[in-house]
């Protein structure tokens, strides 16, 4: 097996610089459950559920299936919120929206970055809009000195110029080879409240297993639920996928070119290699595979795979050198503004109602 490569500063640079330099980094990882003995079969785990869908299955040609445990947004909300603690805080600038009753939330919570509401809704929005007008033209520094996990994560400004950033980096979790299993339960109240004349027994009888009942809803008659969602067993085990890609990288453009894309892989390494928490919901605790823990690899354009020795301090001393170069924002504090937000909501009405006008005279 090929000895990993150690990465030296100088050599992540030309990850940033190289035009015919690797296309991406990647990392296979193989997760497993904290229940997970090594022993009996694979533990239960419990995918996300989805309005509508319930669990994310895909059946696959082979006649396996494939499950979501973590989508890439998930992924993405989880890694983000990193830059708010030290040492990491230190290479992002940190903005805080006072929210006027007490609370205070982090620009770096906010689902869409710098094409979310919340943002639109303070005095950040004009800055915002330069910014994204700024990358139109072909400069993504206003974008980095203001947001740049938006540069790292993606953003979309859909409100405003329409403007795209693709994710430089990407990162999934699948279950493979899953069997779906069911679970039901039954509520049973303490006692029985239509003998005290709380209620009469016709609407206890006419509640009872009816769960859009109120009485049902508020626990006092029995309440059965059947065939419900009960986790999947992976035969196939738990895969985490991480990717930087280096492409969409050194397709940033600034005035400081070199300064701005070492930066932006700086954050892009730091969230990559940091250890994550594996709390991803109730039934659903997983840490690394200490048997298989997966290995960082740089795929070169003709797909050769070269091992690299990337960990989370390697990553963090690269970023904490290319943000002092780069220069980082001071951390400030904006308002929420609810004016704003009303007005941002009627733009947003009066241009779906102008949408669907010119829709239907389309189709007429």
């Amino acid at each position: 097996m090929t000895e990993p490569v150690s990465p030296t500063h100088e050599l992540i640079d030309t990850w940033a610089d190289d035009p015919r330099g690797p296309v991406a980094l990647h990392l296979r990882q193989r997760l497993r459950s904290v229940e997970d003995t090594g022993e009996g079969p694979p533990p239960v785990i419990f995918p996300p559920t989805y309005a509508d869908v319930g669990y994310n299955i895909d059946p696959l040609s082979d006649g396996t299936k494939v499950a979501i445990i973590d989508s890439v947004g998930a992924q993405a909300n989880r890694m983000e919120p990193l830059f708010k603690t030290p040492p990491l805080s230190a290479l992002v600038p940190q903005i805080d929206v006072v929210l006027g009753n007490g609370k205070s939330v982090s620009v770096l919570d906010a689902g869409h970055r710098l094409g979310d509401a919340l943002v639109r809704s303070t005095a950040l929005r004009s800055e915002a809009q330069a910014a994204f007008a700024s990358l139109q033209r072909g400069n993504a520094e206003p974008i980095a000195r203001l947001a740049p996990t938006s540069l790292v994560f993606g953003a979309w400004d859909s409100r405003g110029e329409g403007a795209k950033l693709p994710r430089i980096i990407q990162s999934v979790i699948r279950a493979w080879d899953v069997d779906v299993l069911k679970r039901s339960a039954q509520y049973n109240p303490p006692l029985d409240y239509s003998a005290l004349d709380v209620f009469d027994a016709e609407d206890k009888a006419k509640a009872e297993g009816n769960t859009k009942s109120p009485l049902a809803q508020r626990g006092f008659v029995h309440v059965p639920a059947s065939d419900q969602p009960g986790g999947i067993v992976a035969r196939g085990g738990v895969w985490r996928d991480v990717t930087i890609n280096l492409i969409a990288l050194r397709r940033l453009e600034g005035d400081r070119i070199d300064a701005l894309r070492r930066y932006i892989l700086g954050l892009c390494l730091v969230a990559a290699a940091e250890p994550l928490d594996g709390f991803l919901r109730v039934g659903c605790l997983l840490t690394p595979d200490p048997a298989s823990p997966g290995a960082w690899v740089v795929v070169d354009r003709q797909g050769v795979r070269t091992p690299v020795a990337l960990t989370s301090r390697e990553a963090l001393d690269y970023a904490a050198a290319r943000a002092k170069t780069f220069g980082v924002a001071e951390a400030r504090t904006v308002s929420f503004d609810k004016e704003a937000a009303k007005a941002d909501l009627a733009d947003g009405t009066a241009d779906g109602k102008k949408a669907s006008k010119k829709t239907k005279a389309v189709a007429g």
